[in-house]
């Protein structure tokens, strides 16, 4: 795989592996108006490791991968572990980077009949709540659970609810702005790597809200009755 990614072009790369585009950045390589030149060759003329960036790219790609674990045979600490490290860090990385690249194209194509004017603005907002709600896990749902206080962590179970719902009413946004992530016929690389970014966002944070809701806060719920009736 990481050697097939060398004879790709940039353009290619940025539109089919989310975060690409950051990388890119990262390395000043010009995906857009030179994102026909192969990763190769565009390593090679700003002397970089090719094969480095290759790794990089088929890391993203793996990382985009859904696991096939079964999260309800983990303990709970595994299964924050598995939150905080696998969407909570990577939406951290996500949101930032879509941002910037929707921002981008309402600026450059705002006369376009398809642009997604406002969407930088629902992302921005998506970015505030989501980061607010994280850090209230992380420093007080999920320590709660870790520790067993399930009786205690039902209250906030419900809030953390109620903001999932929340940022799915946010998607809903994206999706309508974006008629559905459907790139128009004529859209540049940025435009189609910004759907990109955003179809394998919505992908990860559904999986996220499912194992929260779904596997922990339950398991919790479960736990928290067992407890009262004992």
């Amino acid at each position: 795989m990481t050697l097939e990614l060398l004879e790709r072009s940039l353009s290619d790369l940025a539109s089919d592996i989310p975060g690409a585009t950051r990388v890119f950045r990262q390395h000043k390589l010009d995906f857009c108006c030179g994102g026909q030149v192969s990763l190769r060759e565009a390593a090679e003329r700003r002397s970089l490791d090719a094969v480095g960036l290759a790794r990089t790219l088929t890391s993203l790609l793996e990382q985009a991968e859904p696991a096939d674990q079964d999260w309800r045979q983990a303990s709970v600490p595994q299964l924050i572990e598995h939150l905080t490290q696998r969407y909570h860090q990577t939406h951290r990385e996500q949101l930032p980077e879509l941002i910037r690249l929707a921002r981008r194209v309402e600026v450059r194509h705002q006369e376009h009949t398809d642009c997604p004017a406002g969407l930088a603005d629902v992302l921005e907002f998506l970015h505030q709540e989501l980061e607010s709600h994280m850090h209230k896990e992380e420093r007080v749902l999920f320590p709660m659970l870790a520790q067993g206080a399930d009786a205690m962590a039902q209250s906030p179970i419900v809030v953390m609810r109620l903001e999932h719902e929340q940022h799915g009413e946010s998607l809903e946004a994206v999706l309508a702005l974006t008629a559905q992530l459907q790139p128009p016929v004529d859209a540049c690389t940025t435009w189609r790597a910004l759907y990109g970014g955003l179809e394998q966002f919505r992908q990860d944070l559904m999986e996220h809200i499912h194992l929260e809701n779904n596997i922990l806060f339950n398991h919790s719920v479960q736990r928290a009755r067992g407890d009262h009736h004992a």
